[in-house]
């Protein structure tokens, strides 16, 4: 399905004639859970690696709050199992069993942190001729981008590093590249997703512009929001859930499905790239 932006509610260049000359065009990925392949523009998808380049690794230091304890990958994918399994099940019987609920017991205990350096997670690959605002080095088509799966100190987003290459270059490829033995957040693992890539107009953020202005857009935007003028700037939003656990049954109630509504769990993870680059 091919994903678009809704119509906006107000034409901002019109109402703000400044921003008009800031216009810039983007490209809104719209990632889905999907089975990507290396010859696909994706998130969390398989890389085309060429077999003889080195994989990248981080070599900084690598540790876990005791409140978050690092997980597995396997761990992960696992949970994520379970959540799916329990979330296409009845209302009434939307909880953990407990042969599930003593598997994430198990899998909230954690993981040690990896000692030494630790192989960076493929976050997306993006093809030119389905992304055309990315501007490539001569020769090159293809964007991978991968990152650490651990914070580091002063850092507010994984630590990501970049590569480009011609496609047509690569030969043989790498086919099973190395994982981490652990990842200090679930959702740095992300969900492979197949894109729908949309070129959009957009301007800057109201800190990139003159005071003045920026006061007149927030003051805009909160009456829009109140509903002064039609539509809202808060529209089309879109929330991302991570791996939230499902709740267990009430006391003295099993989870075999009894009287009564369940709570109902949230969707399953699918990291998207506009919501842990700039969560989709």
């Amino acid at each position: 399905m091919t994903r678009t932006t809704p119509p906006r509610p107000a034409d901002v260049a019109a109402v703000f004639p400044h921003l008009g000359p800031l216009a810039r065009t983007a490209t809104r990925l719209h990632p889905r859970p999907g089975a990507p392949s290396r010859q696909d523009s994706s998130v969390g998808g398989p890389l085309l690696w060429p077999s003889a380049e080195p994989w990248p690794h981080c070599e900084g230091t690598h540790s876990a709050p005791d409140v978050l304890p690092a997980t597995s990958l396997a761990d992960v994918r696992l949970l994520r199992e379970i959540r799916s399994a329990a979330t296409i099940r009845p209302p009434e019987d939307r909880f953990y069993t407990p042969d599930e609920r003593a598997v994430v017991e198990r899998i909230n205990v954690g993981h040690p942190c990896p000692a030494g350096l630790v192989a960076l997670l493929p976050v997306a690959q993006l093809y030119v001729r389905q992304v055309p605002d990315l501007r490539p080095p001569e020769g090159a088509d293809l964007l991978q981008v991968l990152w650490c799966p651990f914070d580091h100190p002063g850092e507010i987003m994984p630590r990501t590093e970049l590569f480009w290459r011609s496609a047509a270059a690569v030969g043989s490829v790498l086919t099973t590249p190395p994982e981490p033995a652990a990842i200090q957040h679930r959702g740095y693992l992300p969900e492979p997703c197949l894109l729908s890539p949309e070129q959009i107009t957009e301007y800057p953020l109201t800190v990139e512009l003159a005071p003045d202005l920026c006061e007149e857009i927030e003051a805009w935007s909160v009456r829009q929001k109140a509903g002064a003028l039609p539509g809202s700037a808060y529209e089309g939003m879109e929330e991302t859930y991570y791996d939230r656990e499902l709740p267990s049954p009430p006391a003295g109630r099993s989870a075999a499905g009894r009287p009564g509504a369940s709570p109902t769990p949230p969707p399953s993870t699918a990291v998207c790239a506009t919501a842990r680059w700039s969560q989709c």
